[in-house]
């Protein structure tokens, strides 16, 4: 079984990366079925789905626009309750769809605010799009419009996911060991 260090820690193969792209050509044509006619803005949530986002928005081939948003809950290998907004919006959001893409959802917490903030500017509507999901990590009860691959709760690293900012450069996933 392949694994990697990150900085202190040893990580083994949990996703290739074959596995992961089949889950974003999925993903890619249920989005573009369901919102071609609605001209979405995509909302990338750094710095975890940049990778992610590159590789769904290529297939993306409806009429939309992509913006970016930075938000912390993050300490090392611990989520924490305290979402902090790095890199706000900028664009004019009421009346439209915004479609959050985002690598990751285990706790919730990060989303949660996200979609508050989002209707609270007026947004007509928000879909979720999530690569992967922590199902027995999940503490919120909203709705997952868009999944790619639910996972166990383990602590992961590579296709954009990090351990301290590092580890992010891997195309396949690992888990810590």
């Amino acid at each position: 079984m392949k694994t990697i260090t990150v900085k202190d820690k040893e990580f083994k193969l949990s996703i290739k990366a074959d596995e992961i792209n089949s889950a974003i050509e999925n993903l890619a044509v249920q989005l573009n079925h369901d919102l071609k006619d609605k001209n979405p803005l995509f909302l990338v949530v750094l710095n975890g789905a940049f990778i992610f986002a590159a590789d769904l928005y290529r297939k993306i081939t409806i009429e939309s626009e992509i913006s970016f948003v930075k938000l912390a809950s993050y300490s090392g290998t611990s989520s924490t309750s305290d979402v902090k907004e790095l890199i706000g919006l900028n664009e004019r959001l009421k009346g439209r769809t915004v479609v959050i893409l985002e690598d990751i959802i285990d706790t919730g917490t990060t989303m949660q605010y996200l979609m508050n903030k989002l209707l609270y500017l007026g947004v007509s509507e928000v879909k979720l799009v999530a690569l992967l999901f922590k199902p027995s990590a999940f503490r919120e009860s909203y709705r997952i419009d868009y999944l790619g691959l639910e996972i166990p709760n383990e602590f992961i690293v590579g296709y954009g996911l990090d351990y301290d900012g590092f580890g992010r450069n891997y195309p396949d996933i690992y888990k810590i060991v």
